[in-house]
């Protein structure tokens, strides 16, 4: 009776759970992990994946600082070339189109190489590791800051505001080099600038971003792919047809129930959501629209939104995890962590829907050349957008006296030349900080 062999089927499903157990203890490099499940499986087995998914992204949560490139690059080490998830040309082809929507586009990668080991719950689950870390991070920090907001620890804060002006304007070095290579790009970064500075609001905000995809695709060169890796469908045409539906949605519902009936939780709602619908790329792009939706709104100050950005940077993961900081020291019927979670799902979920109504069409959109010229137009407004933000509300709040301008160029030296932690940066400007108002207290200097 027990001598017998096991039937193909069953042997199927243990060869398959038992690789699966192996892989999320740890044991990816054995025989077994590199197994995939059978397309007859019955059960979902990729399922049986979930936990590796958010072990892994977890990890990446509490040890990815650096922003969205540096991120991406984190994720090619540990799933491309470690974990041998997805292959080369397919985590290029998930990153074109993660740079191509609007949104987080490190997290809609993580989101996406989750769904390619586990499904859509594989996706979820790769979203709540990379993201939990910085989020509990910054809900702690927004319940911290009342108690730490008196005259004796203010210059602490000031230096994590000090330090957002070297991150800012590092990002703006960077992504310049990057971004705005030739005449035309970087004409349009400086109107983009100009336009918002002399139109700060978000309607001129998002004239600029049309302005600069219509300039891009009439005006810049459009680049051709010959040969674009082939991409597995992740997900039916049903499904992205009817996240694109629910996307729409969302974007106008909210604003238009909060300008109809009223109320601070769904205007709070339909701001956040419409930030995330709006930013290209993630990182501090995102920055000058969270200054509109909250602190032009009166939800937040601009003294606590530049301590929380300046805290941000502090943490692991992805920027976008500030929206959780906002959204629970936001001044309303729904604040504290509650807020927090609310801010963080409205800011994420856009770019998430936007992601599973494209999955389907992107084989066909990549291969439009124009599609390529229209992003280099809005990525060279984000730079202008950014640059903006760098003067007003970072420059114009942080920097008031010689002294605050000398520590954010150490803090910008620090970050840019010296590559040193983010995390130690931002611990030496809140030290430095303190010491400056020392100084000034006892020798009335800088």
């Amino acid at each position: 009776m027990y001598g017998g062999s096991i039937p193909s089927e069953a042997s199927k499903h243990l060869r398959h759970y038992g690789a699966a157990w192996l892989v999320a203890c740890g044991e990816e490099n054995t025989g077994l992990a590199c197994m995939t499940a059978p397309s007859e499986a019955p059960f979902h087995p990729r399922l049986a994946f979930l936990p590796e998914v958010l072990l892994v992204f977890l990890r990446l949560g509490l040890t990815s600082f650096g922003g969205p490139i540096a991120h991406m690059g984190y994720f090619r080490a540990e799933l491309v070339e470690r974990r041998k998830w997805v292959h080369p040309e397919t985590f290029a082809d998930l990153v074109a189109l993660c740079q191509f929507l609007p949104g987080p586009a490190s997290s809609e990668l993580g989101v996406a190489l989750g769904m390619t080991r586990a499904g859509l719950l594989g996706g979820l689950a790769a979203w709540i590791g990379f993201t939990a870390p910085s989020v509990l991070a910054m809900i702690a920090f927004a319940y911290a800051i009342g108690l730490v907001a008196h005259p004796e620890t203010m210059a602490f804060l000031h230096g994590l505001k000090i330090l957002a002006v070297a991150v800012v304007a590092q990002a703006v070095w960077t992504m310049a080099k990057n971004l705005c290579p030739d005449r035309e790009r970087a004409t349009l970064a400086v109107g983009a600038a100009i336009l918002v500075l002399v139109f700060p609001s978000a309607q001129g905000q998002i004239a600029a971003i049309i302005l600069g995809a219509y300039l891009g695709w009439r005006f810049l060169p459009a680049e051709t792919n010959a040969t674009p890796a082939e991409l597995a469908p992740l997900v039916s045409r049903p499904v992205a047809t009817g996240a694109f539906i629910l996307f729409v949605l969302l974007l106008v519902l909210p604003s238009f129930a909060a300008s109809v009936i009223g109320g601070r939780t769904t205007l709070l709602f339909a701001n956040f959501y419409r930030t995330g619908a709006l930013v290209f790329g993630g990182g501090h792009v995102v920055l000058p629209l969270l200054q509109e939706a909250v602190v032009q709104t009166g939800f937040v100050g601009k003294e606590a939104f530049l301590s929380g950005y300046g805290a941000a940077q502090a943490v692991p993961g992805p920027l976008f995890s500030f929206a959780a900081y906002l959204g629970a020291v936001a001044e309303g019927t729904l604040s504290g962590w509650r807020g927090g979670l609310l801010c963080l799902v409205a800011i994420y979920l856009p770019s998430f829907l936007l992601l599973l109504a494209a999955l389907p069409f992107w084989e066909r959109l990549r291969r439009e050349p124009q599609a390529q010229a229209t992003l280099k137009g809005v990525n060279a407004v984000v730079v202008g957008l950014l640059t903006a933000a760098l003067y007003t509300p970072v420059f114009t709040t942080a920097v008031r006296t010689p002294g605050d301008f000398g520590l954010a160029l150490i803090c910008w030296l620090l970050l840019e030349i010296w590559r040193a932690p983010p995390a130690l940066v931002a611990l030496f400007a809140a030290l430095a900080a303190e010491t400056l108002g020392l100084l000034r207290y006892f020798f009335l200097i800088g």
